[in-house]
């Protein structure tokens, strides 16, 4: 493993970028700031080296911007309405930062800090944070791991292990967006993407479920048979008009297994990407509203050009019975995994 300077933040902390690889050269490059996910590099099908994921050169491009590129995110990943939830009897009020919605925790989410290294090898690399009850006002200090390791299979894993010592939420992810074609091309449209999922939760204008889970059958939001992203982003469907384009939950057939759950390829690149979870959702997410400068190599990236596949539990599970909770009790620890499988079709 390699580790480099990273740049220093806004708080005058050292940050670092970690360099890892397996036997087949394809490597990730992770930082101590957010524990995020900075590079994944992988031979297409001439045998070029492609990053996969898009991101910043240094510290400073993750504080100024807030897409969340590859970051961890906790302690809650996606949306809460009102800003507010009950545990116990007890309302805890967190941070609005999406109109009135919390959305990935608010300012102080897990993105924003450095991680401390705890383990690491050529390929693996665990990272862990002290969430005190005061850093984002939820309830009880939490202690959280993340692992990466990219496996001599080109698969990547993220392993999240948490605990507390008071009832609380928990519901991590990674954010990751991908373009199988490299973070320098504009565009996803074209690339083909398949999601093993009969449902998934309708939202409201503000995407926030509406507690419903509803059926893809008819909808350009069923993605059961392979299609191209761009292929339906644009028909009259109050999903597509609300994220004004994909970004919705999609409902896991077999939550609480490990198992392939969606994929992503690209016939120009021949990279063929596969996700597993044990999650019980999965939120997939065209970069809708992605307009940011100052990308790798002075890059601007545009909408659409990459797709999130964030595995978690249900966006707002606080607030509907029917979803499953995303409070863990006291002392009980949180696990929750997800792998993102690279191969080529020459």
């Amino acid at each position: 493993m390699e580790k480099v300077n990273f740049g220093v933040t806004k708080r005058g902390e050292e940050a670092s970028l970690y360099v890892l690889e397996n036997k087949n050269n394809t490597t990730i490059k992770v930082t101590d700031y957010g524990a995020t996910l900075v590079s994944l590099l992988f031979a297409d099908k001439a045998g070029v080296q492609k990053d996969l994921v898009l991101g910043y050169d240094n510290v400073t491009g993750y504080e100024e911007h807030t897409s969340y590129f590859g970051a961890i995110i906790g302690r809650n990943g996606n949306r809460i309405k009102d800003s507010r939830f009950t545990i116990n009897g007890k309302e805890y009020r967190i941070d609005e930062n999406e109109n009135h919605n919390n959305l990935h925790s608010g300012k102080n989410g897990f993105n924003t800090v450095i991680w401390e290294v705890r383990e690491h090898t050529d390929n693996s690399i665990t990272f862990y944070h002290y969430s005190s009850e005061t850093e984002q006002k939820f309830p009880g200090n939490m202690e959280i791991t993340v692992t990466y390791t990219i496996a001599d299979d080109d698969t990547l894993h993220i392993v999240y292990n948490g605990k507390a010592d008071a009832d609380t939420v928990m519901n991590c992810t990674n954010h990751s967006y991908f373009n199988l074609d490299g973070e320098e091309s504009d565009s996803v449209l074209d690339q083909i993407v398949w999601i093993d999922a009969d449902a998934y939760t309708p939202a409201d204008s503000g995407l926030i479920p509406t507690g419903e889970i509803r059926s893809v059958e008819g909808t350009p939001l069923d993605f059961r048979t392979p299609t191209a992203i761009g292929a339906r982003i644009n028909e009259a469907h109050e999903s597509l008009q609300a994220g004004k384009g994909y970004d919705l939950n999609y409902v896991m057939k077999d939550e609480g297994a490990y198992t392939l759950c969606a994929s992503m390829y690209s016939k120009e690149s021949g990279i063929r990407m596969e996700v597993r979870t044990d999650a019980p959702g999965m939120q997939f997410y065209t970069s809708n509203f992605l307009e940011e400068k100052g990308g790798k190599n002075g890059r601007e990236y545009g909408v659409r050009s990459a797709a999130c596949f964030e595995a978690h539990y249900f966006p707002d599970a606080t607030h509907h019975e029917n979803f499953k909770s995303t409070i863990v009790k006291a002392g009980d620890i949180y696990h929750l995994k997800a792998g993102y499988k690279f191969s080529v079709e020459k």
